[in-house]
């Protein structure tokens, strides 16, 4: 029996290792972790957003840049597949009012347990705290193990090494080293840094409901909170990618008002009522909505109007990687072949968010990572099974 090897327990590598145990072949899973998928684990903490219920097309939009193996791996499987593959696991699902899928359960835990129940009963065996450390002269797979260094033999290894997010998690980003040609890492789906005056603070910890977020060609109407750091929440992530890049952000805090009917309403007499109250009561606008005014706005503009829809939002960068939901960069398909396998590395293929591509949050992600790591699967059992194509 041909034996394939599998480094990473997350989403991509438990798939890939799925692939490989059903083509017939041995498959070991490493990890350098005490435990497998502990960032889909965290993922789960706010409902597992498995993926999104909306055509294809529209699906795929969603990915800038979209490389062709990305392509062909979402195509192949997309929104309808993953549905069936939770199902398939017993895990009930439902499409929230914008088409985001979750378990019934809102919970990772029990999908995660009958998946490694599943590979289990497939011959599976999973090898916990390995951490690989790359290659020997002679092609071996080397890893640092509670029990001491060992080398690996194998006909086809699939990497699932994660990005460098979370990497308390497991996502260190550290085989970079090791690999190349490698993009540099960015922060995706992340908060921004504000440098906020003091009068802010009672403002902490508070969400912004109800507002249109634009930068660049992107826009959103998710919520934002007002943390001590800046800004965080799924509004901003699904905009922070033009932002990182040099987008100015802007803020709408009254978006279901057009402007002429704002301005009419800011026309009428403001009397001994200051800025800030006649903004309150004429535009209705809530407690934050006039804090962000009151801090980005000054020295308030003649056109009230114009600056509450399109209030430019100073900020400092975004936060840390490690705190990003996500990460850009990685392994570039330039390096690869069209089922992931790395040109100047026969046999060894690659998967997940290792690879060079990002997506909004809202279930995209872990969708490409499902996708990618079946698409490598595929890779290498063919690898495996067909010598005679192998570069």
């Amino acid at each position: 029996m041909s034996r394939a090897l599998v480094i990473g327990a997350g989403p991509a590598g438990l798939m890939t290792a799925e692939v490989l145990a059903d083509a017939g072949h041995s498959v070991t899973i490493a990890d350098h972790m005490p435990s497998p998928a502990r960032k889909f684990l965290m993922a789960g903490k706010s409902g597992l957003n498995l993926t999104k219920q909306e055509p294809i097309e529209p699906f795929l939009s969603a990915f800038p840049d979209l490389p062709r193996p990305m392509e062909q791996a979402l195509r192949a499987f997309g929104p309808r597949e993953v549905i069936g593959w939770a199902e398939d696991l017993g895990q009930e699902v439902f499409a929230g009012s914008t088409g985001r899928v979750f378990p019934k359960v809102m919970k990772a835990s029990p999908l995660l347990r009958a998946w490694l129940a599943r590979l289990e009963t497939k011959g599976v065996t999973l090898s916990r705290r390995w951490k690989w450390t790359g290659w020997d002269e002679a092609g071996l797979a080397l890893f640092d193990t509670p029990e001491g260094a060992r080398a690996m033999e194998y006909d086809a290894l699939v990497l699932a090494l994660g990005g460098a997010s979370w990497p308390r998690l497991g996502s260190t980003g550290d085989w970079a080293a090791t690999l190349g040609p490698v993009a540099p890492f960015r922060p995706a789906n992340m908060g921004f840094n504000v440098e906020w005056s003091g009068h802010m603070a009672a403002h902490f910890g508070r969400p912004l409901k109800g507002i249109t977020l634009r930068a660049g060609d992107l826009q959103s109407r998710g919520e934002v909170t007002i943390s001590a750091h800046g800004l965080e929440g799924g509004g901003i992530y699904e905009v922070s990618r033009a932002v990182r890049d040099g987008a100015t952000l802007t803020f709408d805090l009254k978006p279901d008002w057009s402007a002429e009917k704002l301005r009419a309403a800011l026309a009428q007499p403001r009397g001994k009522a200051s800025v800030t109250n006649h903004l309150r009561k004429r535009a209705r606008l809530g407690a934050e909505q006039l804090a962000l005014l009151n801090e980005f706005g000054r020295p308030f503009p003649d056109d009230l109007a114009g600056l509450t829809k399109a209030l430019p939002i100073r900020h400092l960068g975004p936060r840390p990687i490690a705190e990003a939901i996500s990460t850009a960069g990685g392994l570039r398909f330039d390096a690869l072949t069209d089922d992931l396998m790395l040109r100047d590395r026969p046999g060894v293929f690659a998967a997940g968010e290792m690879l060079d591509w990002e997506a909004p949050t809202g279930g995209y992600l872990i969708t490409a990572c499902l996708a990618t790591g079946r698409l490598a699967g595929q890779g290498a059992a063919r690898y495996i099974a067909e010598p005679s194509a192998r570069i």
